[in-house]
């Protein structure tokens, strides 16, 4: 390591100073330095327009809620360090797969979503990665994702025992979420 041929800046000037203009930017414009990261704060009403969303309530004939998935539970996860609302259902289905995703083409196309496709690289059948959508614009922005799921995967995520309902065909779980401001979000994002 070759010699220094400049003195060093103590370690704590810089670090100082930084703190200095901090303080005194937020002072002079009125604002704190707040966490630049969403919060679940004043949230209720937001969520209780994810819960309302029909989507939610739109099932291809035949799909059936299980006993403990009757309600819509909705709530904000901040446990990432940004907030992110939610909305979701589960629901078996005796049928194949395709037949999931081909009602949810149409009837969420119908009702204003758009379908969004997985960038090169990433892209899987629809039966296997399911489906994503957006809707609303900066500010209302939703996301909407059909994802299939097992008797196994609900015992892991959601410590449900699985009933005969998923002895045959598939589950699957819809979601609406959104940020806590609305802000536009992508599905592969």
């Amino acid at each position: 390591m070759p010699p220094r041929t400049h003195p060093a800046r103590p370690p704590a000037l810089p670090g100082a100073l930084l703190l200095a203009t901090t303080l005194l930017a937020t002072g002079v414009s009125g604002c704190s330095a707040l966490s630049p990261f969403n919060t679940c704060d004043d949230t209720a009403t937001r969520v209780k327009a994810l819960r309302a969303q029909p989507i939610l309530e739109s099932v291809p004939e035949g799909a059936t809620a299980p006993k403990d998935f009757a309600s819509v539970p909705a709530g904000c996860i901040d446990d990432s360090g940004d907030a992110w609302l939610y909305a979701e259902r589960v629901y078996a289905f005796p049928g194949p797969r395709q037949e999931v995703v081909d009602f949810y083409r149409a009837t969420a196309g119908a009702d204003g979503w758009r379908l969004q496709s997985a960038p090169s690289g990433l892209s899987a059948p629809e039966t296997t990665a399911g489906l994503c959508f957006t809707r609303g614009g900066d500010g209302d922005s939703l996301l909407l994702t059909v994802q299939f799921t097992t008797a196994r995967r609900l015992k892991i995520e959601h410590d449900y025992k699985a009933g005969p309902e998923f002895d045959s065909g598939s589950g699957f779980e819809l979601e609406v979420g959104s940020e806590t401001d609305g802000a536009r979000t992508g599905c592969f994002d």
